[in-house]
Parts: C-alpha cells; structure tokens; sequence
C-alpha cells in the first residue's frame, strides 16, 4: 500500500525518518510546482536518487560534469552507448571503465546528499513512497538514513551562514596565503585555488568550482576562516569577466594540473601585490635583470614553482628538471633566452641559489 500525503503535513525529512526507521524499501516521490525528486531505500537505507538508466538531466551525470570529472567528449561518448543499449549510467561509468567503484561511489553519495538537502527544504508539495518500487539495479551505496539526514541538515543550517558571508556574488576573491604542506586538502580544493586569482567574482569561482555549490561556497568558507583568500575588491555587474578556466583533463596524472594552477593563482595573485611567503618576496636577481622586464618575470614563476614545490615536499628539488618533470612547470620554463640558468639546493634542500648568466 502507498503512503502519500502534501508536504504542509509531514515534511520530507520525517517521511524519510520515517521510512528508514521501519526499514523500508521502495521508491520516495516528491513534487514541489515544477520540481521533481526521487529518494530510493533498500531496507531503510538510502541506495539512490535518480531515476534509473539515464535521463538528459540525470543528477549524476551533471553532478560528474560540474565536478570536472568527465570531459565533453567521454559525455557525447556515454550518451551515444546509452541510447543504443538502454544501460544504467552507473554501469556505464563502471564498465567503461570511466571510474572505478570506489571513485563512483564518492560520487554518487556526494551527489545524494546534494539532492536530499534541496528537498528538505521544501514546505510545500506532494510525496508519495510506493513500497512495490524497487531499484532495479545492484546498488552501489547504501547511505545510512540517520547520517544522511543529519548531514542535509547540518548544510542547510551551514547554508544560511554562507548566505551571509557571500552576500554580495560580485565581490573578487584573491589568494593571501597559501596553506602548510600538511594541511589535507582534496584535489578539487587545489583546483579551486587556481581559479581565485583575484579577478574572478564570487559567483564565477562557484560556477567554475570542481564541486557543486553548496561544496563551492564550504570550501571557499574554510579558506576565508583560514586566512588562505580574502576579498580584494568587486567587480560592477555587467562588466567584461575573464575567460572561463578550462576543463582539467579527468584522469589528472599525479595531480599535475591542480598544481599548475596553484602556480599559477599564485603567480597572478603575486603580481596583483600579494604575499606569501618570505621566500616569495625576497628577490634575490642579479644586475642585468633590472632592464629585462621578461627575463625577471619567468624567474619571479621559476621562484614561486620551487616554494610551492618546498612546501609539498619538504625540501627542494635537486635539479630544475625534476619540477619539468613532475609537471610544475613547463620545460621552456626553466630555459631562458638569453641565459645561461645556474640552480644549486642548498643546507640540505631547505635553500637554494638561483643565478642567470648572460649567454654572450
């Protein structure tokens, strides 16, 4: 027997309690005007939300797509499968080898919890949970509903605190310190660095943002706790923004990208007057740089690759190349035109000299 009701009268967070607490399997569906949502159990535990197969609009796939996970080509690649063998997209992503079980499963949790915090929100509508509704499909997580929705509330509450703080969507964001090598972070708050660079607004580095938005506005909340960025200023709607940051490639080999981009949020945010470190601001060019305006630059980039390699690593590299190497920076960045580069580590890795020779 279905159990069905408006929304006025018992929210969604309790029919789900409700419906975990009995342990219940099947299928939760929810109307809000235009809206729709789906919440589907298996014994009281959340398995999914979203309809099975694959929709144009499925929460997953744009979940992975605004999480910069799947390119524009793996996308057109996933749907011209789909509509020739009708295959749920979690297989897809599985046997196609798009993911591996553990990544997905990440995924489609944070996906989940995503989904659920929009419909705890709402305070009108419909809901109706038929017990005959099964997920079709082996499930691929099994979300504790007490957890689940604990934590749904939790951003909701958190929400309202990032409405505050981010008030005003058109204020810029720049870097002003970059954290300690042992800080964890996640690859997409790496990623993130790179796109505040001091000329972005607030809801362009959201929109930009590997992750979706309630994740943008936490993670970019820690930073300003942190005193990693700050505000440097706003930009008046309307104006010409930047050029959007690329879509990183998805298998992101040994992190090469995010840490790209780290180097360059940070090259940028030090030439807008930003500083780091003691290292970064201490110059250390010798004569003939002072009228080589381009040759100063590449080793203003050279020094800020080597301190953010020293602060992951602990010391720096032996040889220049090793930061070619490992991708920090690229090869025609450690060849200057013109001259001859000398590096040497010094006192144990913890220092280094770095001289230009003219090559004449």
């Amino acid at each position: 027997m279905a159990l069905q009701g408006n929304l006025r009268d018992f929210s969604a967070t309790e029919i789900l309690q409700l419906v975990g607490g009995q342990k219940k399997s099947g299928c939760l569906m929810l109307e809000w005007n235009t809206e729709r949502a789906v919440v589907w159990v298996n014994e009281g535990r959340i398995v999914s939300t979203r309809p099975p197969g694959m929709t144009k609009d499925d929460p997953l796939l744009a979940f992975l797509r605004k999480a910069h996970r799947l390119s524009d080509e793996q996308y057109r690649g996933i749907l011209t499968i789909q509509k020739e063998s009708h295959r749920d997209l979690e297989d897809l992503l599985l046997n196609g080898r798009y993911l591996d079980a553990q990544e997905l499963t990440v995924y489609v949790e944070r996906q989940i919890l995503d989904d659920l915090m929009r419909v705890v929100r709402w305070d009108s509508g419909t809901y109706r949970f038929d017990p005959n509704c099964k997920w079709p499909n082996p499930p691929l997580v099994m979300m504790s509903m007490e957890g689940a929705m604990i934590e749904a509330a939790r951003r909701v509450d958190e929400q309202k605190r990032f409405v505050q703080q981010f008030k005003d969507p058109y204020q810029l964001l720049g870097v002003r310190d970059l954290p300690d090598p042992d800080e964890p972070l996640s690859e997409e708050e790496r990623e993130l660095f790179g796109i505040i660079d001091g000329t972005r607004t607030v809801a362009e580095i959201v929109e930009q943002a590997p992750l979706s938005e309630y994740e943008a506005y936490e993670a970019l909340q820690r930073m300003l706790d942190s005193d990693w960025v700050e505000f440097v200023g706003r930009r008046d709607p309307g104006s010409s923004a930047p050029a959007p940051v690329p879509v990183l490639n998805e298998s992101r080999p040994n992190g090469g990208i995010a840490r790209e981009l780290v180097v360059a949020a940070a090259v940028i945010a030090t030439l807008l007057g930003l500083r780091f470190t003691s290292q970064i601001v201490t110059t250390r060019a010798h004569a003939p740089l002072r009228n080589d305006v381009f040759a100063a630059a590449q080793v203003r980039d050279l020094r800020y690759a080597l301190d953010l390699y020293h602060r992951e690593r602990g010391n720096y590299p032996r040889r220049l190349d090793e930061l070619v190497e490992d991708r920090w920076v690229g090869r025609d960045q450690v060849q200057m035109s013109g001259y001859l580069v000398h590096y040497r580590p010094v006192a144990d890795g913890q220092d280094y000299t770095l001289n230009l020779q003219p090559d004449r």
